[in-house]
């Protein structure tokens, strides 16, 4: 029985010494020294690219295309018709209200003679003379609304896409051509509002799309709506892109604003710092400090004070080591 406890007495003490020295023992840790470099603060947005000067032609009408134009790619004048709507029920309208104002004139002059004569009252005449009157308005307004039959471009350029077949019903407001100049082109961008006070015209962007990977393409910030989208929160903003620009139009892509730049910046990688903190190797031990962090981006972040020279850095930051616990470096 003695013998037992002694057992167990003996496997309690090397357990609690096994742990005692696993406690003890230095962590054993990688570090990194801060370097120099430029540290850039970016907005993200994404956007779509479009051309400068363009405008759309939509249907004002319901009604079946009878007639549309193969000029897709082609540069049209203002005024060119590119497509026909069936108008047999409005013209038939027309010769209608035409009829009716034919046959109210013709009325109006056999009243006339009539009051000459003294058969006839003048009442009658002004009656007759307000249907004549009102006719004539009804003409001029369906000769007006015809011309919604007929789609014709809104401005000189290159028709850029044309949708809709013949004998497709045309929906109002539905897009059937967009017209427009092929170059120069643009990003129209949605900007968190949050963000939009560090956009300014003229700062850089650096602009990536997926038909162009591993490309960086420039940007310049041109306008912003004054006024946001209080829905989504967000403002448009307008980035001018240069003649040489591979993107085309309608493409979507992912944009950077850099809103400041600090040049010989002192910069750390990201997972060597939490929050504001950082764990500093002095001697055989690590010691936490708080830093005055700048710019942080994807990979590395700015650090304006609080780190001393020639410091070695634990990183990735180590989330159990307490402050002050002794470390081994890696491979020394």
């Amino acid at each position: 029985m003695k013998i037992l406890r002694s057992l167990v007495v003996l496997v309690a003490v090397a357990a609690a010494g096994a742990a005692f020295w696993s406690y003890s023992r230095p962590a054993m840790v990688a570090t990194v020294a801060a370097k120099r470099g430029d540290a850039a603060d970016i907005v993200y947005a994404t956007g779509v690219v479009e051309p400068r000067i363009w405008a759309k032609v939509t249907p004002l009408v319901r009604e079946r295309i009878v007639e549309r134009c193969d000029c897709e790619g082609r540069r049209v004048e203002k005024g060119e018709i590119l497509a026909r709507l069936d108008s047999v029920q409005a013209e038939a309208a027309l010769a209608e209200l035409k009829a009716r104002h034919k046959l109210a004139t013709a009325e109006h002059e056999r009243l006339a003679v009539l009051v000459e004569r003294n058969v006839m009252s003048q009442q009658a005449l002004d009656r007759i003379r307000s249907e004549v009157g009102q006719a004539a308005a009804l003409v001029a307004g369906q000769t007006a609304r015809l011309e919604n039959y007929v789609l014709r471009a809104p401005m000189r350029g290159t028709v850029l896409r044309r949708d809709g077949e013949v004998g497709e019903i045309a929906e109002p407001g539905t897009v059937l051509f967009w017209i427009g100049e092929a170059r120069p082109l643009r990003v129209v961008a949605e900007v968190n509002e949050e963000d939009i006070p560090q956009v300014k015209p003229g700062q850089r962007a650096l602009v990536r799309a997926d038909a162009f990977p591993g490309r960086t393409l420039e940007a310049t910030v041109d306008s912003i709506t004054p006024k946001g989208d209080p829905v989504a929160k967000n403002y448009r903003v307008y980035l001018a892109l240069p003649d040489d620009t591979p993107v085309l139009i309608g493409m979507t892509v992912e944009v950077n604003i850099v809103t400041r730049v600090a040049r010989e910046a002192l910069l750390l990688p990201v997972n060597a710092v939490q929050g504001d903190a950082v764990f500093v190797v002095e001697g055989d031990v690590a010691r936490r400090r708080e830093l005055a962090i700048g710019i942080r981006g994807t990979s590395e972040v700015e650090v304006l004070s609080g780190l001393p020279e020639g410091a070695r850095i634990v990183a990735p930051y180590p989330d159990k080591l307490g402050d002050g616990a002794r470390v081994r470096l890696q491979g020394g």
